[in-house]
């Protein structure tokens, strides 16, 4: 049942995404023409401060979640609803200290946005911060929906209040170039997708609108409260290591710098956003996996999951470093690429974090949150200090360096040796050996693949595709080749052999003919 799930919300996240990429790039060449990089930056600043913001939320819903699981799994419904109402409870307090903290930064809006000629920035940053309020009153309802492994309805509503909400702001921007307007809109399809979210969990769980009697027992209020303490500080120092870059970008180097990093950022993202879609309904069914199975069941799983992440995420990372300048030159101009070896800085950040998926989904659905409270918030002092000083010298790039260097320093070695010790209990050095002998293998083909791409020159976006096309044979050629007789390797295929069949025969009975009897 958990595989069933995880199939189908994966692939509804995947079709939602590439609706939703196809409709991005639409609408980012839409923004670019008619307001402006500077216009761009500030949008991309404003995202920023307001993921700032959002720390007051600091893994509440994350703890209350993981708490989730195993009523879920008993269908313990009384447990269910305490819960759900800790955390409609919870969202209401988070939504006021959010409003009153993004308040508060309104004085402070001239200094955060350097060297920009932008009118009605105070009224810009007020819609933000609406539109990041208003699902703060609705999430604990969607997030019901994941937990029960039924992600794939929040994706589908979510792709088409998408296909709504971009097709809006494009006509917006096409035949006003106002961005109030545009930021209006889009608020507007952000609150009315939200409560039609709610409409739906009502219908399909109507238990939940019960009233509730009691209150939660004090053994699982206690672990939700020494979880949302750990997770509070974990997010606190993710967040500056994570979410500072744009401000560090206008504070010390320009606004205009955060419009181009955006740009790449944009398609990093997507990339990052696609594999996403895969790992994130994974991690509701590894969170159910963790609740009833045995460490060897979930270790046995854990490895499969690390195979398929090192080749996801080192696929999209030769696929990006191949293809993303030159697309970029194409589509938007020469003007907006980035010097300095940004890219390839950006590069290794995307590979160094997408390779901490896997054992980071078993950490946070094991539900280790306290042992390793303080490693980010060590992250976040070596990443800021690395990344000032680096700036200064060597411009943007030292802003990535000094991510890039925190995150080796500090959890590479800190998850996994919490996950060996406390759930696998098996020596962390066969971690490391895996992780070497998959980086290995990663780079050795980024160098054949970037070799032979030189061979097809990309003046158009025919012989860019066919650039994309190359690079992506090559690359899982290779990796064929090299795991096809590991037990990971296999495993993977006989899901994948499993899936296509059933598509098949699904297929087949369609095209049946009816007969008559």
């Amino acid at each position: 049942m958990r595989t069933k799930s995880s199939i189908i919300n994966i692939a509804a996240g995947l079709g939602n995404q590439i609706i939703i990429t196809v409709l991005s790039f639409i609408s980012r060449t839409v923004f670019i023409n008619s307001l402006g990089i500077e216009y761009l930056g500030v949008n991309a600043l404003f995202i920023n401060i307001l993921g700032m913001l959002s720390l007051a939320e600091a893994g509440i819903g994350s703890s209350i979640v993981y708490s989730l699981y195993k009523p879920v799994a008993e269908n313990d419904q009384e447990k269910i609803n305490k819960l759900m109402r800790l955390y409609k409870r919870a969202y209401l307090v988070i939504a006021l200290v959010v409003t009153l903290l993004g308040l508060s930064l309104l004085p402070f809006l001239d200094t955060i946005v350097k060297d920009s000629d932008i009118p009605n920035l105070a009224l810009i940053y007020v819609i933000f911060l609406v539109n990041t309020v208003v699902p703060y009153l609705f999430t604990y309802k969607s997030s019901f929906l994941n937990v029960s492994q039924k992600g794939y309805i929040v994706t589908l509503v979510f792709t088409v209040s998408s296909i709504l909400s971009t097709s809006l702001k494009i006509g917006i921007l096409y035949y006003t170039e106002d961005y109030i307007l545009f930021l209006i809109a889009d608020c507007l399809i952000t609150i009315c997708t939200s409560i039609y979210l709610v409409t739906i969990v009502n219908r399909k769980y109507p238990f939940l609108k019960h009233k509730v009697i009691g209150k939660l027992d004090d053994e699982t209020k206690g672990g939700i409260i020494k979880n949302v303490k750990a997770i509070v500080i974990q997010n606190v120092g993710g967040y500056l290591v994570l979410g500072t870059e744009n401000i560090l970008i206008s504070s010390f180097v320009s606004i205009v710098a955060v419009g181009l990093y955006s740009n790449y950022k944009m398609l990093i993202d997507i990339g990052r956003t696609f594999i996403n879609q895969v790992f994130n309904n994974l991690y509701h069914s590894i969170g159910n996996l963790v609740s009833v199975e045995s460490k060897e069941k979930i270790y046995s799983i854990y490895k499969v999951m690390l195979l398929f992440s090192f080749w996801l995420y080192s696929l999209l990372t030769i696929l990006l470093y191949v293809l993303i300048e030159p697309f970029i030159k194409l589509w938007i101009g020469p003007e907006y690429l980035m010097t300095g070896g940004v890219l390839i800085v950006l590069m290794l950040l995307f590979y160094e974090r997408g390779m901490r998926n896997s054992i980071s989904t078993v950490k946070t659905t094991a539900g280790i949150f306290h042992e390793d409270r303080y490693a980010p918030l060590v992250q976040a002092a070596v990443s800021l200090g690395i990344s000032i000083v680096l700036v200064h010298q060597i411009g943007i790039t030292g802003i990535f360096l000094g991510s890039l260097i925190s995150a080796i320093v500090v959890p590479f070695w800190v998850t996994p040796y919490l996950v060996y010790k406390k759930v696998f209990q098996k020596p962390l050095f066969d971690h490391f050996r895996q992780i070497a002998l998959y980086t290995l293998v990663g780079f050795g083909t980024l160098y054949l693949t970037h070799y032979l791409c030189g061979f097809l020159p990309a003046a158009n976006f025919a012989q860019l595709i066919g650039k994309g096309v190359i690079a992506l044979l090559v690359v899982n050629l290779v990796y064929v080749i090299v795991f096809h007789r590991t037990a990971e390797f296999v495993y993977l295929w006989g899901v994948a052999k499993s899936m296509v069949g059933k598509l098949m025969k699904r297929s087949k009975n369609n095209q049946e003919p009816e007969v008559d009897v």
